[in-house]
């Protein structure tokens, strides 16, 4: 049902992290249009209830086509795992888009960024790549609302296979493990809070967990014979330069990052302006596992 006179662009809908958000603002009686390189892709994912546009963020005639008449946009990029990768998707993706909409007459942004993007962890690609689409959200002239998000609860699937899960390393920093459909509520708020624009805000979940005690949580829930255990970062390069696995050695980097750097900011202020997000790991593992 729509109930504001405002249309949304959501850019990276058909993604984990991006269709949450796209389903959210549309339970909040925005308008959402859906922008996606696959047009039946979206439509098998939202089906009829959305606008869908087609087009890539490499082509600006596409994405001023399908900001036209928003009110706001969305950006949920996922760049990598090349260098170039990050900064052609994360950054000047990101600069690309923010620019098309200033054009059109957007007036609002927001971004999915990480809670360890910071200029003094800018050694690491990745963080490289989200850090200069900030800057390039902040001087589009747009009003912005940047998150800078934790581990979601949603990535923990990916560490399972089989009946093994593996921690990559010894990952000993304590997270606040956050569910995407909290993150989602967030964003959509963002767009109805005055007091959200031209901020940075850290989202962090309930609890804190290392990322060993959270797959354990997660895995006692959906099956118990599920072992964890944690694989030196050394042994999986072994591995993977004999194996010439190319997806390992294109996760390794991070995972080695993600080992030295933990969650940076106080989620303080986010909650005071949002609400605390409410879902325990627990609770979301129960309904993964339905």
């Amino acid at each position: 049902m729509v109930l504001f006179d405002k249309r949304i662009l959501v850019v990276g809908a058909t993604g984990m992290f991006g269709q949450p958000v796209a389903q959210s603002l549309e339970k909040f009686g925005f308008n959402v249009r859906v922008f996606s390189r696959s047009e039946q892709k979206a439509k098998k994912l939202f089906g009829d209830g959305y606008e869908i546009a087609s087009g890539d963020i490499s082509d600006i005639d596409s994405l001023k086509n399908a900001l036209k008449n928003c009110y706001g946009v969305h950006i949920n990029l996922k760049g990598g795992p090349k260098q170039k990768d990050y900064d052609r998707i994360e950054h000047k993706g990101t600069a690309a888009i923010v620019k098309a909409a200033s054009e059109v007459g957007v007036k609002r942004v927001t971004y999915l960024s990480g809670a360890t993007v910071s200029k003094e962890q800018c050694w690491f690609a990745g963080t490289k790549a989200k850090y200069n689409a900030e800057q390039a959200i902040m001087r589009s002239g747009l009003d912005y609302t940047i998150f800078r998000a934790t581990w979601f609860m949603e990535s923990l699937p990916l560490f399972v296979k089989g009946n093994q899960a593996s921690v990559m390393g010894k990952q000993p920093h304590k997270l606040h493990w956050l569910a995407a459909e909290d993150y989602a509520r967030m964003v959509s708020k963002a767009y109805l809070f005055d007091e959200a624009a031209n901020k940075i805000f850290y989202a962090f979940g309930p609890e804190a967990y290392t990322m060993k005690e959270a797959l354990e949580i997660f895995c006692g829930i959906i099956n118990p014979d599920i072992k964890v255990t944690m694989v030196p970062l050394g042994v999986l390069s072994f591995f993977a330069k004999i194996t010439f696995s190319k997806q390992l050695k294109e996760v390794l980097p991070l995972m080695r990052y993600f080992d030295k750097t933990g969650e940076q900011g106080d989620p303080s202020p986010t909650d005071e302006i949002f609400g605390a997000p409410q879902i325990t790991l627990e609770q979301w593992s129960k309904e993964f596992h339905k």
